[in-house]
């Protein structure tokens, strides 16, 4: 057991290390505040904790490992925006008309925080204890909200104002988790900062809208209709988080199909065990450092694991599968039958397309990219050079079949140099060199 949690200490980076000792410190902060001058309306204050306590008994993991709670990131962000609690308890000339939300930053903090853990607690008891980075992040980006956002209520802003003020306090903590979402991925993944930006600005802009509009109408709601508005306001972003679900989910079916195609072939004795998926995280690592987007890099992992699976139509299996060992035509051959099962799939169209031309050599690929048919009529017989994804997909089938799951780095470095030796006709020498970085940062046996 306490290995396992070394384990997994370990696997958490300076960054994420320094936000979740950022937001442990906020929360220390608050909860004292809190404890010395007692809870400000704590009948709001529970029932916003147990909405954020909700949130994060059905938070969900979407694409790309991304943990989230959109629920729960509403509740808590609506709860830093709440001006009122309703014309209930109103005195008399109240600003707004109604009873003013008179808890401070640091309250949202404090109940943001009790209701996470509270949230959490059944999720460990079954196993699943969550991502503490994850977690640090939305607490965070609700801190920056309530210390944005409160403070300008003591000036009593007409209506219109504060809307606007809203606007501008929710798109600044959307900023805030993409940003601090990006530099975290970025060092995790080993990733250009610009793409993991890119990546989680393609992969959050949506829920993070609907997130935000939601935490507006709760806020507005509540202030002008009292708790009951919660029940009612709520709903939309329930509706939302069910439809991000189940898109998560259609991913994670496509991956697991698709893993589990990859492996007829070992299955079969085509391949060596292991081949399809050492070759997938290959291609995967050199993508990243080629700066590929989350999108193409999917694509790539998807043709990466298929890659050989036009290897099932061979009489005569090619000894240990080694592909790079076969002739040009017999090695097209295997593409484009592979390509031709993918194709069948109906959804998967341009992976097919990334697996036939993954036996295409460089050198043509070159020629053919420079080759204009309207003015070369020879151009037009050439074949389709390779894309990116076809290139590194070469590369990384070429080493892992002459390396297979060999730990010798000598053995490693000899390919590397025939890849080289190779690259003026055969290999990408751009791909070659990011493979030669994604070998040597593997940990030494």
């Amino acid at each position: 057991m306490r290995s396992r949690e070394r384990a997994a200490w370990q696997t958490i980076d300076s960054g994420q290390l320094l936000l979740i000792a950022t937001a442990g410190l906020f929360v220390i902060v608050a909860i004292t505040q809190v404890a010395a001058v007692r809870l400000v309306q704590p009948d709001v204050a529970i029932i916003f904790g147990v909405l954020i306590a909700l949130g994060e008994l059905f938070r969900m993991v979407m694409p790309g490992n991304r943990e989230v709670a959109p629920i729960a990131s509403a509740g808590a962000t609506g709860y830093a925006l709440l001006v009122g609690v309703g014309p209930e308890n109103a005195p008399p000339g109240a600003p707004l008309g109604v009873e003013a939300a008179a808890h401070s930053p640091l309250q949202v903090v404090a109940v943001t925080a009790a209701g996470m853990l509270v949230g959490s607690l059944p999720h460990i008891a079954v196993g699943r204890s969550p991502r503490p980075d994850a977690m640090a992040r939305r607490l965070f980006t609700v801190a920056v909200v309530a210390l944005c956002f409160r403070p300008l209520l003591s000036f009593r802003l007409p209506w219109q104002l504060l809307l606007a003020v809203m606007g501008v306090a929710v798109v600044a903590a959307c900023f805030t988790d993409v940003l601090i979402a990006a530099m975290i991925r970025a060092e995790a993944v080993r990733a250009r900062f610009g793409i993991a930006l890119r990546d989680e600005v393609d992969a959050k802009l949506g829920l993070c809208a609907a997130t935000s509009a939601t935490a507006m109408l709760i806020a507005v709601a509540t202030t002008a209709m009292g708790e009951a508005a919660l029940l009612i306001f709520t709903v939309p972003i329930l509706v939302t988080q069910f439809a991000f679900r189940r898109y998560a989910g259609i991913r994670a079916t496509y991956l697991q199909t698709v893993r589990a195609l990859s492996r007829v072939t070992e299955v079969g004795g085509y391949v060596e065990t292991g081949h399809s998926r050492r070759v997938s995280q290959l291609a995967v690592s050199m993508g990243r450092e080629l700066g590929m987007s989350e999108e193409e890099l999917l694509e790539l992992e998807y043709a990466a694991l298929m890659h050989d699976i036009g290897q099932l139509s061979l009489g005569d299996p090619i000894p240990g599968g080694a592909t790079v060992l076969a002739s040009p035509a017999e090695q097209r051959r295997i593409a484009e039958l592979g390509a031709e099962v993918i194709k069948q799939t109906g959804v998967l169209d341009r992976v097919a397309h990334i697996v036939r031309l993954s036996s295409h050599p460089y050198r043509t690929g070159r020629e053919g990219a420079a080759g204009d048919p309207a003015a070369d009529p020879a151009a037009a017989s050439r074949p389709v050079p390779p894309p990116l994804a076809g290139r590194v997909i070469k590369v990384a089938n070429a080493y892992d079949d002459l390396v297979g799951d060999s730990a010798d780095r000598d053995r490693g470095a000899a390919v590397l140099e025939r890849l080289r030796l190779d690259s003026a006709a055969e290999y990408d020498p751009t791909v070659v060199e990011a493979l030669s970085r994604v070998v040597d940062r593997r940990p030494r046996s």
